[in-house]
Parts: structure tokens; sequence; C-alpha cells
């Protein structure tokens, strides 16, 4: 059967319908509102996903529903947004109108300062607003983390977010009434064509299904797979690499998908942190803080968790964690699949057990068994939106006696890869759990790890922390002992 071919990416932009021909792989959406489009009042800060100055909104139809989410304009690639709707903070105050409830509100609590930040914060502002219209200091500072003030205006922006509901309604938002319209004009750009353009040297194709992908990427092994663009992204505006061909995968709504079933939970390689997040933290309340500390809330929108694994980076947050529980993951090549646990996934630094043409199409996470405790921990210099230096997963079950019966402990920044501790494991398992089985387990971290050292950390703080993690994990699970753990404050380096 002949796949159709559109050679267009069409999206809208505000009010306006884009249809563009000549899409380069690396042009990102930033680049394309400010050089192409005029629209200035989305920012440059950092160019790599961390300072928000450049959100804009893109909402997109995912079950036939119409959602928003705040993205970095600076990392996102304008070939993804084929059937989307970009919202730019031009768009908000209406022509010789009123301002938006979001800019009035900023206005009235003196929030802006210098004023450049100022546009990120309102659009993620306005995407907090459309999804929850009275939120609690601690939704708005979540909603936040990914918009940096270097003028500290913090506490005038917290207000502003919070004076938002008295401003303005949100049933008479344009978005909110037109959300019908928007949703009818997106339905019509979505024809189930594969979408392919630009020569060899600069092709990018949209595939139009997950089956067309798997042909897509069979013929063409050395294409980039850009699932988020959190970490592809960096590669063009930070190393200035060369990533075509390029083969995106947000639009498929096949790799978006979560299944809960008796024994586990399965995510398609393309769900985003936000969207895994509520049966993420249903189903595993110890991960919480984990994902509510990755990246950004922008980030958190457009990272997927496959794409944390498939890049193999030794600092991935999502890795240790699903190693220590359990977690496999499902490799697609062609017709052909074949499951592989997770830990086995990764084989040195840069390399993973993943053929030319194969990719990650699904994550598989088994239920903890009730007898189970499980923990993780993110050691990172600042709380907020910062990338590991240690983050250890510890998993142990227990037998009617005490002793362990079953162990899994797994870090990250401690090797090339994502590593579970063997020595350690095998230093406690069918242990006494207590302090004597714990300082065994300790002695033998050198066994396992010869973490390095870089800006993040030296390597005698890496083995240091690993260490008292496990002596902290111990103690968090005597659940006879009065202990405290403040968990609001990151570890010091």
């Amino acid at each position: 059967m002949t796949t159709e071919i559109r050679n267009t990416i069409r999206f809208l932009l505000n009010d306006r319908p884009v249809e563009l021909a000549d899409v380069s792989p690396v042009q990102t959406l930033l680049d394309f509102l400010r050089i192409d489009r005029s629209l200035r009042g989305t920012k440059e800060g950092c160019a790599e996903g961390d300072c928000g100055a450049c959100t804009v909104l893109v909402g997109r139809l995912l079950d036939g529903k119409l959602k928003y989410e705040s993205v970095n304009a600076c990392i996102r690639f304008v070939a993804s947004l084929d059937g989307c709707h970009v919202v730019t903070v031009e768009a908000l105050a209406q022509p010789n109108g009123p301002l938006h409830p979001v800019q009035q509100a900023m206005v009235d609590t003196h929030a802006s300062q210098c004023g450049f930040c100022t546009p990120g914060f309102v659009m993620s502002l306005y995407g907090l607003w459309m999804t929850n219209a009275k939120p609690s200091v601690q939704e708005i500072e979540k909603a936040l983390q990914g918009n940096l003030c270097r003028c500290t205006g913090y506490a005038a922006i917290i207000r502003a977010a919070e004076a938002i509901a008295s401003v303005g309604e949100l049933g008479k938002d344009p978005l909110i009434v037109e959300r019908e319209e928007i949703t009818r004009q997106l339905e019509a750009l979505r024809d189930g064509r594969r979408v392919e353009i630009g020569g060899e040297d600069e092709r990018v194709v949209l595939p139009a299904s997950l089956d067309d992908f798997a042909v897509v990427l069979e013929a063409n092994p050395k294409a980039t797979i850009v699932a988020g663009s959190t970490d592809v992204g960096l590669w063009v505006t930070k190393f200035m690499r060369d990533i075509a061909p390029v083969v995106h995968l947000s639009h498929l709504e096949e790799l978006r998908r979560i299944s809960v079933d008796a024994n586990g939970i399965s995510l398609a390689a393309g769900v985003s942190y936000t969207e895994a997040y509520p049966v993420i933290v249903r189903h595993f309340p110890q991960l919480r803080e984990l994902w509510d500390r990755i990246g950004g809330e922008q980030v958190r929108n457009m990272g997927t968790v496959g794409g944390n694994i498939a890049n193999g980076s030794p600092i991935g947050d999502t890795p240790p964690a699903l190693i220590a529980l359990g977690a496999s993951v499902i490799l697609r090549k062609g017709a052909r699949r074949r499951t592989l646990p997770l830990e086995a996934f990764f084989i040195e630094y840069g390399k993973q057990d993943r053929e030319p043409g194969e990719f990650v199409e699904t994550v598989r996470i088994p239920f903890l068994d009730e007898t189970d405790r499980f923990a993780v921990y993110k050691i990172t210099k600042r709380f907020d939106e910062d990338i590991s230096a240690v983050c250890g997963a510890f998993r142990v079950k227990l037998d009617g006696d005490g002793k362990v019966a079953d162990v899994a402990i797994a870090f990250g920044g401690m090797a090339g890869t994502p590593k579970r501790a063997s020595n350690v494991e095998a230093a406690l398992k069918g242990a006494q759990w207590n302090d004597a089985a714990i300082e065994a387990g300790v002695a033998a971290f050198e066994r396992d790890y010869t973490p390095l050292t870089d800006w993040r950390a030296s390597s005698e703080y890496r083995m240091l922390v690993a260490r008292n993690l496990l002596r902290r994990f111990h103690l968090e699970t005597q659940e006879t002992r009065n202990i405290r753990i403040d968990r609001t404050v990151a570890v010091a380096m």
C-alpha cells in the first residue's frame, strides 16, 4: 500500500493559517516568530529551554480534544508543529481593546520590572489559568518553575497569578470562546498523510502513523528521531549539530497512549512527563517529587519518557527509578518487536542495545508489591529545574524475619550509563535489614562505581552522596523510629 505524501507543514499561528513548503530541519519556532513573522514579544534568553523568556502556548488535538500547553519556542522545531495552534503573547490583547486579564494582573501588581522575562511569565500564567482559574501558591510556583526573573520579581508575579481570577472571567477568554472553531480548523488540517520536506541534506519527515514511522526509520536508520526536542533542541542551539534527516513524532497519537492493567503501567514512548504524571503519582506516589523536579513546566510538556530513556544519558531523571522498579522496554524494528529489561538497554556511554532502524516503542512499569519499600532521591545544586549530580533509586523487600528477600538499587550520575549497584545489592541480599548490613553495602559501592568529576560534582562528593542515600533510605524504612526528613531543601555542593 502506497502512503500518500504531503510536502508542506500546516498549522495555525494566533488567528492565521500558515503553510510552509520550505522548512529547515533546524529552524526553531523562536527564530520563525521573531525573524520570519516579526512577532518579537517572544524573547530569546538562554536558547536551551531553561529561562522561559520564549514561552508560547501550543494547542493540539488528542483524542479529538484541544489541549494547550506552555512550551519553549527556543528548542521547539517549526517542522514539529504540523496540525497545531501556536499562540504568542501578541494574541492576548484584542486590537484596540483592553489588556488580557493575565496582562492586567501583571500591571496591577507591579509584577514587571525590566520586562524582558514578562511575556514568558504571562504565557506560562495564561496556560495555568486555562486549566486552573484559582490556583494555589504551590500550583503557581510549579507552573513557573521554568521561568526565570533576573530582577527577582517572583513575589509580585505570584500575586499577579492570584489576582487573575478577579480581573477577568475564564469563560470569556478568546481561546475558550473560539475553541470549537479552532478545533474544527485543526481537524481540517489532519489529512492522514506522511509529510516530507526538503532534499536529502535538509530532509524532514512526519510519518503518517506508528506503522509508517517503523517503515520510515527502517529505510533511514541514521535519521535523528525527535519526540520532545528537549535534548535535540540543544544539539542545534548550543552545539550547532547537523541533525538531518529528521523524523518528528510528537504528532503521532499512537505514541501518546497510556494503559494500566493488573500488573503495571504501559507508557507509549511519546508520552510526555505531563501526560504521564497523573497515572505515575497515583500508582507510584514515591515518584511525585522526582516528577515535579524534571525541568520546568515547559520541559515536562515537551519532553517524553521514551526519549529520556532512548538518548541513554547517564544523568537522565527517569532511568534510575524505572530500573529499580524492574521496568522493561519494547523495541520495534519494522514489524518485529522484542522486550528488554531496562537495565540491559544501557550498554556504555553513548551506546544502547538498539539496532539500526530500531526504536523504543513502549515502556512497561510493573507495580510494586505491598511489601516493597521504594524511594528515589535527586541531588542537585538548586532544587527546581536542574540536572542531577546524583540520582539514586532504592527498592527492598523484606521477608517475615526482617531479612532482605530482594533488593534493587540504581544510580544516575555515577557511571557512563544509568547503572545498578550489583555488588551493593549482593552485600544486602539475605542479610538482616539493620545498620550492620547497610554498612556492608556502603563498603561495596567502590566495586560498583567510579564516578567522574565534572562541574556538577566531584567524584568524591558523588561517592559520599551515594553511600549516604543508602543510609537515608534505610532510616526512612524504619517505621518505628520518629525520623523527620526535610525534602524541601536541595543538598548544597
